[in-house]
């Protein structure tokens, strides 16, 4: 269904509404309250923590800069800025594609990875202490069910 078209033309109810409007205020508070926790205690931004967990968990650790940013929540010339400082503040390198001229890797580099290791704990005490405390067992459940949802490639 094309948006915009006489099919798609029902207009969300207000209790929808209120459902995205609940969870937009949710994702705000808490990815707030994240970056705050990681900037206080690391001088880490949340962006230059996601950067750090991607390369972490990619083979040798390292991505080519175009699967960084398909990975990553921020958009290409953010990630292209926000690498330059990580590569100035020495958790991060680039280094060019053998076989591609035009291709870069993104590389953690030891202090990115002593860096993250750091901060991960505060990371996730935050999630925690944000998301999962403040959830029961079946509301996390569903909530992560829809989520999955929501993720997923919209049907044709």
């Amino acid at each position: 269904m094309e948006p915009g078209t006489a099919a798609d033309d029902r207009r969300p109810r207000p209790a929808e509404l209120h459902a995205w409007r609940s969870f937009l205020r949710a994702h705000a508070a808490v990815v707030s309250r994240l970056e705050a926790d990681l900037v206080s205690v690391h001088g880490l931004a949340l962006g230059a923590y996601d950067v750090l967990v991607q390369l972490v968990e990619a083979p040798q650790h390292r991505l080519r800069m175009t699967d960084l940013a398909d990975a990553v929540l921020i958009s290409r010339s953010g990630l292209t800025r926000l690498v330059d400082r990580m590569v100035r503040d020495g958790l991060v390198r680039r280094e060019p594609d053998p076989g591609d001229a035009r291709g870069i890797w993104a590389v953690l580099t030891d202090a990115g990875y002593e860096r993250l290791r750091s901060a991960s704990r505060t990371h996730l005490t935050g999630v925690r202490r944000y998301v999962v405390d403040r959830l029961g067992p079946e509301q996390l459940a569903a909530w992560g069910q829809a989520c999955e949802v929501l993720a997923e490639p919209e049907p044709d």
